[in-house]
């Protein structure tokens, strides 16, 4: 469904900074990250990123940017944010350092997700309304291939050498493996309704997709290229119908997965080892996607529906905090320092 709002204004953003003793108000009851970073957050229907403070937990500016701003990602020395605007059909460009939009790349119809080269160039945009990805030279903004894939492209997962691209397409429910050298999809693998999201783990070797309608999240052996596990979930007290798995993300350790899962309004821990639940922890309303911090020491989450972002202490498996942003959050990406 696409949806549409109207800007909001621009603020100064403050740099990274430590947590001074005049910031330690009674809501951060527990201990600060070693490292402070910056968190981007894109507001689906309000047209704009809210950034927050990873130390303070607050939100510190409001950037306009395109119309339905969707995927979020960092250029790897964090100075440049890429914004998919969605209904603008073109990535947004942002300073990070002033908060404005500099310039915006050449697209392809209707980006909502996207990933960059481990190389920092190039970047691989899922076309939703096209049916196809289009990869882009970010420094010369030119579209250097558009691969043919799946109806409603949406997840994408890249291997930690770059080599093999994945996208997944929600009509088609497959997770398409494409080679970066040549462009060409190299294999498809059937998984359950509407895949959402794709995530390598860190050592190359599995590979997650997110199916939101089929309620499940597929571990496929990036060698084999075949599912070798389908993960379920149940909440006590929560329909079916509710439990809508979509971002998903790893530890670097191979230890554990996050996965959001929608209206059912949890993340679910994973044991990424044995694939058993751990634990399901309650956020805000139609969580979205997720988004470590470099330390992995928290988990960021947008809820689309309660406009906030929930902030998971990853080592004490425990929300910490809510954090009011924009209309219907949708992406999340966190400084690499």
């Amino acid at each position: 469904m696409r949806r549409h709002g109207t800007g909001r204004a621009s603020v100064p953003r403050p740099g990274r900074r430590a947590l001074s003793a005049a910031g330690l108000g009674l809501s951060l009851l527990w201990a600060a990250p070693a490292g402070a970073y910056t968190v981007y957050v894109t507001n689906e229907k309000g047209n704009s990123v809210s950034v927050i403070d990873s130390t303070t937990l607050q939100v510190t500016a409001t950037w306009p940017v395109g119309r339905r701003p969707r995927g979020v990602t960092l250029s790897h020395d964090g100075r440049q944010l890429f914004v998919c605007a969605s209904d603008d059909d073109r990535v947004d460009v942002l300073d990070t350092a002033t908060g404005k939009v500099v310039k915006s790349l050449r697209s392809g119809p209707d980006p909502e997700l996207f990933i960059l080269h481990p190389g920092g160039n190039p970047l691989y945009i899922a076309n939703e309304d096209d049916s196809q990805v289009t990869v882009v030279d970010i420094e010369k903004n030119r579209i250097v291939a558009e691969i043919p894939v799946g109806v409603e492209p949406e997840g994408m997962g890249l291997s930690p050498d770059g080599t093999v691209l994945v996208n997944t397409s929600e009509t088609t429910n497959m997770a398409h493996f494409i080679d970066t050298k040549t462009h060409q999809v190299i294999d498809n693998v059937l998984v359950d309704a509407r895949p959402r999201f794709a995530e390598f783990s860190a050592d190359g070797k599995w590979l997650w997709v997110s199916a939101e309608v089929g309620g499940t999240v597929a571990v496929i052996d990036a060698q084999t290229r075949k599912v070798v596990r389908k993960i379920a979930f149940k909440i006590p007290g929560v329909t079916d119908e509710q439990i809508q798995p979509v971002g998903v993300r790893l530890t670097r350790d191979g230890a554990r997965a996050f996965v959001a899962l929608g209206p059912a309004n949890r993340v679910a821990v994973i044991n990424a080892r044995t694939y058993e639940v751990e634990k399901y922890l309650p956020v805000g309303q139609r969580v979205w996607q997720l988004a470590f911090t470099p330390d992995q020491k928290q988990l960021f989450t947008t809820n689309g529906t309660s406009n906030d972002v929930s902030v998971i202490d990853v080592e004490a498996l425990k929300v910490v905090k809510s954090i009011p942003v924009g209309l219907l959050p949708w992406g999340v990406a966190v400084s690499p320092q």
